[in-house]
């Protein structure tokens, strides 16, 4: 049971005379119904047993709720002649807003208003997202998205804050909620025609009222303990996942065999595959990449395992710039559709949109992704957003787009889930406030841990074993 629902049900057991026990020597509801003196007595029909909608003490008495109260619409005066501090001559204008977190003051010429509230009196509020709020009244006046519930009768006979949680309880809230005639008409007096006020002794109101009051601060502590635990369950399958996620790039979801190999030996190979395409010009030769320290490793990996650092493994470039030069057909060429980040999603991409550009042959062969590159979102704040291309069509891209194509074959998948976790975890570092973006130079030197070829796949079946159950308990 949430806590809105608690407190519904305690008010309603509240007005039904099941919160407390009915005393005799307290008298009944008819005898306090014959003591009420009206200030203005309403000649209203009879309430039938058809209308009743739940039983009360037989101590109790049903009355019309409009033979006991009047409600009263707020006036609204032009808001040019709002003013921000009280002058003379004005009067507080209360408004549904004042009644949240961050009140906004307005007064208004007290000529200009005609319904007034004294400390003490019931708002409730008329119509919109507020229908259904009930308020208690300081000085001044009200406004029109309000209305005053004025007693017909001497005080003395009825308690203002019995009345009070009477229109908290669910027999207002559902009759009001449901039957508000528009968003903006909301429910006027007669509205209210059909509702009905359970009286009890005088006694007995003080007493419910009493009970409430006690209850109340338990359910707000129910509340914050529900708010935390609501919380916790939201976050529980992100956190879980990003555990998951963790435990599987630092080595920790699957056992090492060590007939498998290891990182150092995949490396090599890479290394060794690397080489061989500079030497056959389909590469440049780069810089070396130093040494990567004990100091700069951010966790621990398994022995098996070598750190090694993004371009070691890939090699990656961004695609054709969108600018006027794109419209240019000099070259031998051909129009091409390509992706942007707009298309690109972690794990998916969205043609509902793809657009197309002139690209000359040599842009082609750069700027085309085949079967297994890896393409990752560069500027933005979606920089890191990665996907990887597992179509048996090619497809070009632009450059905002990194590609990253790995030298031999490996588990792209398993790199993939690398750089989800850096980029939830914040150990993918942007360049820029204004505009974050992850540079070639950033992507070439960003450090990724790199297991045996087969344990990459064990990995990879492992979290997708997983992971669907972390999306179930979303």
């Amino acid at each position: 049971m949430t806590p809105q629902e608690l407190k519904a049900s305690i008010l309603q057991l509240a007005i039904q005379g099941k919160l407390v026990p009915q005393l005799s020597e307290e008298g009944t509801g008819k005898e306090l119904y014959s003591s009420i003196v009206f200030t203005e007595k309403k000649m209203l029909k009879p309430i039938s047993d058809d209308e009743i909608p739940f039983d009360i003490p037989s101590s109790w008495k049903w009355i019309r709720h409009n033979e006991l109260f009047e409600i009263v619409g707020g006036s609204q005066p032009p808001k040019s002649k709002f003013e921000d501090n009280p002058q003379e001559g004005y009067v507080r204008l209360y408004q549904i807003r004042d009644y949240g977190e961050k009140p906004v003051p307005v007064f208004v010429p007290q000529n200009l208003v005609s319904k007034f509230t004294k400390k003490g009196d019931i708002l409730l509020a008329r119509y919109g997202a507020s229908v259904g709020k009930v308020f208690w009244a300081e000085d001044g006046a009200y406004n029109v998205a309000m209305a005053k519930s004025t007693p017909l009768f001497k005080k003395g006979t009825v308690l203002p804050t019995f009345v009070y949680y009477y229109y908290l309880a669910p027999l207002y809230q559902t009759l009001v909620r449901n039957n508000s005639r528009s968003a903006q008409a909301g429910f006027n007096k007669e509205d209210l025609s059909g509702l009905l006020f359970p009286l009890p002794p005088l006694a007995e109101q003080k007493r419910i009222v009493a009970k409430i009051e006690e209850l109340l601060p338990l359910i707000d502590r129910y509340e914050q303990a529900w708010s935390r635990l609501e919380e916790f369950n939201k976050r529980f399958p992100v956190d879980m996942q990003k555990s998951i996620l963790q435990m599987a790039i630092q080595g920790k979801l699957v056992p090492q065999l060590p007939e498998e190999g290891t990182g150092e030996e995949l490396f090599r190979q890479i290394q060794a595959e690397k080489q061989h395409l500079i030497k056959a010009g389909t590469i440049k030769k780069e810089k070396p990449l130093p040494e990567i320290t004990e100091d700069e490793i951010p966790f621990d990996i398994p022995e098996s395992w070598r750190w090694c650092y993004v371009g070691d493994l890939f090699n990656h470039n961004t695609g054709k710039a969108m600018n006027s030069s794109a419209k240019k057909t000099d070259k031998p060429g051909s129009i091409q559709k390509f992706i942007t980040t707009s298309n690109l999603y972690w794990d998916s991409f969205d043609f509902t949109a793809v657009k197309e550009m002139f690209f000359s042959d040599d842009e082609i062969a750069r700027c085309t992704a085949t079967k297994n590159d890896i393409l990752m979102c560069e500027g933005g704040a979606y920089y890191g957003r990665t996907a990887i291309w597992n179509y048996d069509y090619d497809i070009c891209f632009q450059n905002h787009i990194h590609r990253l194509r790995a030298y031999v074959p490996i588990v792209e998948r398993f790199f993939y889930y690398v750089f989800r976790f850096y980029r939830e975890t914040g150990m993918m570092k942007s360049q820029g406030t204004a505009m974050p973006g992850l540079s070639s130079v950033v992507l070439h030197n960003m450090m990724v841990p790199l297991p045996p070829l087969a344990e990459q796949k064990r990995i990879v079946a492992k979290l997708e074993e997983i992971l669907p159950l972390c999306e179930r308990l979303k």
